[in-house]
């Protein structure tokens, strides 16, 4: 009984919090074609249900070409930055500039690129002070591989990622972050998260962050889902309690796909 009292009351804060549905384009599509993407997005803008915040987050290079994308339909946002301000960091960008052109949103923690680039809890906090400097919003990555889950250390994995990263903010500085839970084992390989999966572990998200930041705080956070979202799960996914939207891959650079995407975070 108390579970489903506690069921019942989570659907609710769900619906209370907006719905955001994110597209990371990652390192894909040449100028042309992104503005294809970009532009039939822009075309359908009026199809973006009332209620459900969109985020675009194009390879840095053209964040200035898709800046015709209209808020409050849809919002820009980085894919990484530096966890400096400015200097001789050649080829990095900083939230410092991102500030400067309007981005209100960037990507952080991304399992990519904590495996390519080597990036620490550490550093990705740096990262996301940076941003809270420049009030740059930043959505922060979390996620467990493989080994992680089938070894039932998924929690301690997660939380040991959140803890480092966001448990040394201040209440209303983690206010301003999104978190975004994407089993690095469901990235790009055709395999979701089960709806029961995705929804234990935002539960076990928000508590742990309630646990820290108090209740209040842990209600309004938005925790989006990621890792292989498409047109046929997105709706399901959803509609789980604590699952607040999806940051979504391949699946953002068809445009049709992700509309349908979009809607499906409708309430």
């Amino acid at each position: 009984m108390g579970f489903e009292i506690d069921y019942l009351r989570r659907k609710l804060l769900n619906t209370m919090r907006h719905k955001i549905v994110a597209g990371n384009w990652k390192m894909n599509k040449t100028l042309e074609e992104a503005m294809e993407i970009a532009i039939a997005l822009q075309e359908r803008k009026e199809d973006v249900p009332h209620g459900v915040k969109v985020i675009i987050a194009p390879p840095a290079l053209y964040l200035a070409n898709i800046e015709m994308m209209e808020e409050p339909f849809f919002y820009l946002s980085a894919q990484n930055c530096s966890h400096h301000d400015f200097g001789a960091f050649t080829g990095e960008i900083s939230a410092a500039m991102l500030d400067g052109m309007n981005i209100p949103f960037c990507i952080l923690g991304h399992s990519e690129r904590r495996q390519y680039f080597h990036e620490t809890d550490e550093l990705i906090a740096s990262k996301i002070d940076a941003c809270l400097r420049h009030n740059v919003q930043p959505i922060f990555c979390c996620g467990e591989v493989l080994e992680e889950r089938k070894d039932k250390k998924h929690f301690i994995t997660v939380l040991h990622q959140i803890e480092k990263a966001l448990f040394h903010l201040t209440a209303d500085q983690m206010e301003k972050v999104i978190v975004a839970y994407e089993p690095v084992w469901a990235i790009g390989t055709g395999v979701t998260a089960s709806n029961d999966e995705a929804q234990e572990m935002h539960a076990f998200i928000r508590k742990s962050i309630g646990d820290h930041f108090g209740k209040e705080v842990s209600d309004q956070i938005h925790i989006l889902y990621g890792g292989s979202v498409n047109p046929a799960n997105s709706e399901a996914l959803f509609a789980c309690p604590d699952v607040d939207g999806g940051l979504v891959g391949g699946a953002s650079l068809k445009a049709n796909d992700f509309m349908t995407i979009i809607k499906s975070a409708a309430h």
